[in-house]
């Protein structure tokens, strides 16, 4: 059981999108329910498996879900497409084919409430910019029983 709920992002000086965005997001926030709730969780566990197998199928289903969530403020106005404007940027970022891939991903960890959510997020994203840890010097056990 999953309960998303999102988090207004933080306006920066390079954010030009307006006022659109926030003014969906708030909107989607104010009027969530048990299903549009479901569908935010479906949304952000889309993003996440897309950022796990980096597959382009999954890409298309992230894709797919931000536009269910889109339809779900019934208006065709701009700040109802932020949904599908996000998953794009998150998929070029995760994929490393994002303009400010940092902030794109920071920005969206920090619209995750669910904390065992966002850590696997971010250990998809670690994965990536992090080698394994190679044990060295390690101690082999003695046959002297």
């Amino acid at each position: 059981y999953c309960r998303a709920r999102i988090v207004a992002p933080r306006r920066t000086s390079l954010d030009n999108r307006g006022s659109s965005v926030a003014r969906g997001v708030r909107l989607m926030r104010e009027m969530v329910s048990e299903p549009e709730s479901r569908l935010l969780c479906a949304w952000q566990l889309a993003v996440l498996r897309f950022a796990v197998t980096l597959d382009d199928d999954d890409r298309i289903h992230a894709l797919g879900v931000a536009g269910e969530v889109a339809r779900l403020g019934g208006a065709a106005d701009d700040a109802f497409h932020f949904f599908r404007r996000t998953t794009a940027e998150l998929c070029a970022a995760i994929s490393g084919r994002g303009v400010d891939r940092a902030a794109v991903i920071r920005r969206f960890l920090a619209q995750i409430d669910n904390v065992r959510l966002k850590r696997a997020f971010e250990a998809a994203i670690a994965k990536e910019s992090t080698p394994p840890k190679l044990l060295a010097g390690r101690i082999k056990p003695g046959n002297d029983l």
